[in-house]
């Protein structure tokens, strides 16, 4: 008799209770939010990285970019963190790399919206 009573107190242990949800089951909603905001925000974001920071590393002497700030020169001389533009003839400003969106004439590599 003891040995049915603690068999059925058993199988009511591991059912849970009436009304309750298993555990696993409410971290269902929870991963598929993480996983749609990875899908959506996280990779565009690390693409758009990858991209921009390709770019700037293909600067070179002779190029012809518009900085952010709207100033249209050809690279001068090149260095770490910096560029020389030249803006005009005998004019030239330093700029910093991070301040290049794109080649001139063509789209802006680094969108405005999320630089």
């Amino acid at each position: 008799m003891s040995k049915e009573v603690f068999e059925s107190g058993l199988v009511l242990a591991l059912s849970g209770a009436p009304g309750q949800s298993n555990p696993v089951v409410q971290l269902i909603p929870f991963a598929l939010v993480l996983a749609i905001f990875y899908f959506v925000i996280l990779l565009p974001m690390r693409k758009r990285q990858k991209k921009v920071q390709e770019f700037l590393s293909t600067l070179k002497v002779g190029d012809r970019v518009i900085t952010s700030g709207g100033v249209h020169g050809t690279i001068t001389k090149v260095s770490d963190q910096t560029l020389q533009l030249q803006v005009a003839p005998n004019v030239r400003l330093d700029v910093a790399r991070s301040a290049i969106v794109g080649y001139q004439g063509q789209a802006p590599v680094v969108d405005a919206q999320h630089a």
